[in-house]
């Protein structure tokens, strides 16, 4: 079970979903959130569940989850994708300023969690709230 934050089009989404049981998404745009549930859809894909919401957040009711993956950079980490991820599971994400950011894996270890910088990155900003 993944969450993915930053649905966007639905390409990340549709690359994911044969790879997964389930595949949930949030996207802080309805427009575009609507864009990709249209692709999902002619696609035949139905393993995706999504959400219009703030990545911020995550989506608390499905969790927890094996695998969370962040398709914009935050400046530090959102203490909910922290919480909503399984022991064992693993968090991607973008983290720091425009220019300056690493993609880091992060592994769940009971109440730890252990960083891994995986190199330097370029990705748009994750933003709060919706749109």
């Amino acid at each position: 079970k993944v969450l993915e934050i930053g649905t966007g089009c639905g390409y990340q989404t549709a690359i994911l979903a044969p790879l997964v049981v389930t595949l949930y998404s949030v996207e802080r745009i309805a427009a575009l959130q609507q864009r990709a549930r249209k692709v999902l859809r002619d696609l035949r894909i139905r393993n995706v569940h999504m959400r219009h919401g703030d990545g911020f957040e995550g989506w608390a009711a499905y969790a927890p989850y094996d695998g969370i993956i962040v398709a914009a950079a935050a400046h530090s980490v959102p203490p909910a994708l922290l919480e909503q991820l399984a022991p064992g599971g693993r968090l991607v994400i973008p983290v720091g300023p425009e220019r300056e950011q690493q993609l880091i894996r992060i592994t769940r270890r009971g109440d730890t969690f252990e960083r891994e910088p995986l190199g330097a990155v370029m990705f748009v900003p994750l933003l709060a709230g919706i749109s």
